[in-house]
C-alpha cells in the first residue's frame, strides 16, 4: 500500500501511517520554508491574505489610520497587559481578528488562555492557476479570494450562511481537540495540487495540509474542507446574485 502524506501542525516526531483513515505527520522541508508568503501578483490582494491570520501585528500597525483608537490603541500599545487584552477579548463587540490579535499578544508574552476558542478557519487551495482561499470567521462574516485575485467580502449574514458557518465551527472543534498547535512561524501558502486547513485558536495555530486527492478524503478533514466548500459555493452565488440585482437593467 502506498503511503499518503498529511501534515499536521504538531511539533512532535514525525511518523508515517499508511492510508487507511488514521494520520500521516510530517515537519515541513527546507524547501518548502523558501516559498513567499505572497502568493498573489497583486499587492493589495496579497496584503488582505497576510492579514486574515492575524499574526503579523505590524502589517495592521502600517495599515491602520491615525488616529488609533480603540481597540487598536491597547493592541498596538507596548504598555498593555494580559488584562488590557483581556477586555479586548471580552468585548463582545470585538471583530474576531482583534481578538486573535490581542490573543496572540497574550501568548507572546507568556500567557496562554484556558479557553479554547477557535475564531477563524482558514483553507488554502493550490489550484492550476493560483491560491483558492475562504477565510470564515466565528461571527458569520468571511473573506474569499479566487485564484485569479479576485476578492469577494461577505461582511453580512443570513440564515444559511450563518447555518453554514456553525456547521463548519462544530466539525472543526472536533479536529482542534484532535491534533496540537504549531509553535512556529506560518508555513508558506500550499502549492498546486495541495490542500490547507488552518484553525486560529485562542491557544495558538493549528493545521493540516497534505494533497488534494489526500486531505479531501480523510476521515478527520473532509467533513469540514467539504462543509468550507459548500459555503464558499454559497456565498460566491449569493454575491452573484446580489450583484446581479443592483446591476441597472439594459
Amino acid at each position: 500500500m502506498s503511503k499518503k502524506r498529511i501534515i499536521y501542525g504538531l511539533t512532535i516526531t514525525t511518523l508515517i501511517i499508511l492510508s487507511m483513515g488514521l494520520f500521516s505527520f510530517f515537519k515541513s522541508t527546507p524547501a518548502a520554508q523558501k516559498t513567499s508568503i505572497d502568493p498573489y501578483k497583486d499587492n493589495a490582494t496579497n496584503l488582505i491574505y497576510n492579514l486574515l491570520f492575524c499574526d503579523n501585528l505590524d502589517l495592521y500597525k502600517e495599515n491602520t489610520q491615525q488616529p488609533i483608537q480603540y481597540p487598536f490603541d491597547i493592541l498596538f500599545s507596548e504598555s498593555s497587559t494580559t488584562t488590557d487584552l483581556q477586555k479586548v477579548i471580552d468585548d463582545k463587540n470585538s471583530d474576531p481578528r482583534i481578538k486573535i490579535l490581542a490573543y496572540n499578544r497574550q501568548l507572546a508574552s507568556g500567557h496562554k488562555s484556558t479557553k479554547k476558542e477557535i475564531l477563524a478557519v482558514i483553507v488554502e487551495v493550490g489550484l492550476e492557476n493560483g491560491l483558492d482561499v475562504l477565510a470564515t470567521f466565528n461571527n458569520g462574516t468571511a473573506r474569499y479570494i479566487n485564484q485569479t485575485g479576485k476578492i469577494l467580502i461577505w461582511e453580512t449574514t443570513d440564515e444559511t450562511s450563518n447555518k453554514l458557518t456553525n456547521e463548519l465551527f462544530l466539525i472543526s472543534h472536533d479536529i482542534v481537540n484532535k491534533i496540537g498547535a504549531w509553535d512556529k512561524p506560518r508555513r508558506p501558502y500550499p502549492t498546486k495540487g495541495n490542500v490547507r486547513i488552518t484553525f486560529l485558536v485562542s491557544d495558538g495555530l493549528y493545521f493540516g495540509e497534505g494533497p488534494i486527492s489526500v486531505l479531501f478524503k480523510d476521515p478527520l478533514a473532509s467533513p469540514a474542507l467539504l462543509k468550507a466548500t459548500e459555503l464558499m459555493k454559497y456565498l460566491t452565488e449569493k454575491s452573484l446574485e446580489t450583484n446581479k440585482q443592483q446591476s441597472p437593467n439594459r
